[in-house]
């Protein structure tokens, strides 16, 4: 939660159920609420798995109206991007990130241009 709060803006509002035992958190920025919990298991992001398979490579798609002002709010916070701001092959527009456990977010819109 620590990487979500200090790296991408989120405000942790949740965490417990006590100070001593964090198993779930929420974090949230604007509209966008991610809940997470410690499963007693290693990660599996998506990207690690076979994409053949049907499964999507983003293991989170977070719709942001300006992703190029989001991507340099990020640039700003020092935050690594796993691909940079673009245009995709799916005609959306954004930047992914890997989070602290490599799960792969994914921050854009569909693309106007």
């Amino acid at each position: 939660m620590a990487f979500y709060r200090d790296f991408l803006g989120f405000e942790i509002t949740y965490q417990g159920p006590s100070e001593d035992d964090i198993f779930f958190g929420i974090v949230e920025r604007g509209a966008a609420m991610i809940m997470m919990k410690a499963v007693g298991v290693e990660p599996v992001p998506n990207h690690t798995r076979d994409i053949k398979q049907g499964i999507m490579r983003w293991d989170a798609y977070m719709y942001v109206p300006d992703p190029d002002a989001l991507a340099a709010e990020f640039a700003s916070r020092n935050v690594t991007f796993f691909l940079p701001l673009m245009n995709n092959d799916d005609n959306l527009r954004g930047f992914e990130v890997k989070d602290a456990d490599g799960y792969l977010l994914y921050f854009g819109r569909p693309n106007t241009l």
